[in-house]
Parts: structure tokens; sequence; C-alpha cells
């Protein structure tokens, strides 16, 4: 992850997952849902296969997870860094430390989908809260594996990984109120802007350190060129905001002119009709019973 591909590679898989999770709010917001995915009633998951039942987020996380992990032991092809200490050393000093440092960040991030697979899929009941739970941690992780990347950095590289920290400390903390409170749209937004703020900087941290569109690296030495990445960080959170809003209004289009196509007949609550004996009812009551397919 220490190169421009290993940074847009990383920024790139956060970005889909954080873009997909903004769609998931956005239709739990349009819906009313009191929470982002509705858990299934045992009774319910026993007509389902198992591959039916297996959450997408859960996945995506797994799959993202094992395709940040494999590079940093074994790209470019031919490499094995997943040796620790090297024991022929009378020193044994530890080995390649900043990979071991992006996977162990990954492997949180795995442990949470894995968490999330088993709890939707395995158990009776979904435990929102043990998957929030998961899912701070494994920022609480993120958050403090990037103070311990700051050490023997440049000047650049601490601004740029310092803003970073702030979105990460932030996601954090509103991941740790949701194992208490999971079901709050404000947290739910909140978070989904951070992701995608956290995405976008990501990308541009690639950018900047690796390839400046000028062609000419950044003057850690100059004040202007750092005064310029605070600049460019709130840029992103507006961009971060605009693109919750575009999706939240594309989500939006799609619920009011699809929603009405898949309305089942007498879904809805009808008023009972005035003027009809209990005889008149119970025939209307029946013919109801019938029309929804029984009890």
């Amino acid at each position: 992850m220490g190169t421009f591909q290993g940074h847009l590679l990383a920024g790139i898989f956060f970005f889909i997952f954080c873009l997909y999770y903004s769609v998931m709010v956005s239709f739990a917001l349009l819906r009313g849902q009191r929470s982002l995915s509705s858990p299934l009633p045992p009774r319910e998951k026993q007509g389902h296969r198992w591959w039916q039942l297996v959450p997408v987020q859960g996945t995506m996380k797994l799959v993202i997870s094992l395709g940040g992990i494999i590079p940093e032991f074994f790209y470019p092809p031919g490499v094995n860094r997943m040796r620790i200490v090297d024991w022929e050393d009378p020193r044994r000093p530890f080995l390649f430390y900043d990979n071991w440092d992006h996977v162990t960040m990954y492997g949180f991030f795995m442990l949470s989908g894995v968490v999330d697979i088993v709890n939707q899929s395995c158990q009776a009941w979904q435990n929102v809260k043990l998957e929030r739970a998961a899912e701070a941690l494994a920022f609480w992780v993120l958050t403090l594996l990037m103070v311990a990347h700051l050490e023997n950095k440049g000047t650049l590289e601490i601004r740029v990984h310092g803003l970073f920290v702030a979105l990460t400390f932030l996601v954090s903390l509103v991941l740790t109120i949701e194992v208490w409170v999971p079901d709050q749209p404000a947290l739910w937004v909140l978070k989904t802007w951070m992701g995608l703020v956290l995405s976008n900087w990501m990308l541009q941290l690639s950018v900047l350190m690796y390839a400046p569109p000028s062609g000419k690296p950044w003057r850690a030495e100059n004040p202007g060129d750092l005064a310029f990445l605070t600049i460019f960080f709130c840029w992103h959170l507006g961009l971060g905001a605009a693109m919750l809003a575009a999706v939240y209004g594309l989500c939006s289009l799609w619920h009011h002119r699809f929603s009405s196509w898949r309305e089942v007949p007498g879904a809805k609550y009808q008023l009972c009709p005035r003027g009809y004996g209990n005889e008149e009812l119970e025939k209307l009551g029946t013919e109801a019973m019938l029309q929804d397919g029984g009890i």
C-alpha cells in the first residue's frame, strides 16, 4: 500500500463500499425503515438457501479485505513478505512493518465482514449491536495504526495523514455510539458522509504524494503548499455532501417511479364501508382473506 497503486486500490475499494452504503441509507430513509437491513425471522430463514442469507455488505468487506491483504504479501509476483522477524540476523529485526501495518488494518475489516455474515446468515436472530461493535473496532484499529504511521514521516505526509486520522476518529466515534443506538437515521447520514469524504481523501492522498497533476512534487517546506492541503480537505467535505445528496436524489427518483409498480393490490389498509350488517361484514372479511391467500 506504500505506493501509488496501493493507495489508489484501497481508495477505490473503500469508495465502492461507501457508495453502496449511501444507496442503502438513502433507500432506508425513503422507506422510513427503523434499521438499515430488516432481519429475517427464524421461520423465514428456514425457507431460504444459505447463499440467499449471506449479506452483501459483509461479503464486500470480506472480498475487499482479501483483495488488499494478498498484494501486501505477494505483489509483485515472486515476493513473499509474510516473514515478521529475520531470525538469521543476531539483532532479530522486524521485517516489512509497513505491510504488516496494512494487513492488520485489512484483517480487522475482514473480521467485521465475517461477523456480519455469521450474524445474519447463521444466527437465529440478528444482533445489530454486535455488527456495529465489530465495525467500530475495525475503525478504531485503523485510527491507531494511522497515528503510528505518522512516526518518522515528512511534514507533507504528517499533514495529509493527520487529516485522514481526524476522519477515521469521527467515524469510529459514530460507530461506537451506534452500538447503543443503532436505529438513528442522523447517525447513518453522518457515517455515510464521513465515509465518502474518507474514500475521496484517500484517492486525493495517493495523487498528492505519488502523482501530482503538475508533475512536480509538493514542497513540504512551503507554507503555501501545506495551507492548500487543508483547503482541499474542506473542499472534499463539500464534495462528500454533494455526492450523498446526488445519490439520495437518484434513489428518490427510483423509489417514487418504481415503487408504485411493485405495490400489491389490497396491501394497504382500507376503510370499512358503512351501512352494512354483520352478515355482510363477515362476507366482506371472508372475501378479503381469500384474496390475500388466507392466514
